[in-house]
């Protein structure tokens, strides 16, 4: 005798329009961002690091003396979120707070410098690889397309 099978149900079909180029440009440009961001996360993780600590250790390493409210300005978040993070990095020995004033000024420490002088190139050689499917000249027309876009936006 043969085995019963269930009876198939098809597969609801998507109906409409195919959506609007700006909604597919939207959808591919997510999907672009989440498969680069994945390989980022990945890499950093490997270090050691938070994506959030690497930021913040990517703008002390480029701007050492910036203040704590300057650094949460250039990473677009708040100071208490940064404050946190610098709490764990200096209790990794990543970033020291040197008091001027009533501020505090960011430093790396000489083992922060070594982490983010191998961490940064890096970062940026896996970003280059990602990006290698483009032409030089690719990569500039998207740079272009895409500050156009994002001066353009509120």
């Amino acid at each position: 005798m043969k085995a019963q099978t269930a009876p198939r149900t098809a597969r609801p079909r998507i109906t409409g329009h195919r959506p609007d180029t700006p909604v597919r440009a939207w959808l591919r440009l997510v999907r672009v961002f989440q498969k680069i961001e994945q390989a980022s996360i990945d890499d950093i993780r490997r270090a050691g690091l938070s994506m959030g600590q690497f930021d913040v250790l990517a703008q002390v390493g480029a701007t050492e003396g910036s203040t704590q409210q300057q650094i949460a300005d250039a990473l677009l978040v708040t100071k208490s979120n940064v404050c946190q993070l610098l709490d764990r990095m200096e209790r990794a020995g990543l970033v020291e707070r040197r008091q001027s004033g009533r501020t505090n000024l960011l430093y790396l420490t000489p083992e922060g410098r070594r982490l983010c002088d191998r961490i940064i190139p890096a970062h940026e050689r896996t970003i280059a690889e990602l990006f290698s499917a483009l032409a030089t000249e690719e990569q500039a027309e998207l740079l272009r397309l895409l500050r156009k876009l994002d001066h353009a936006l509120p």
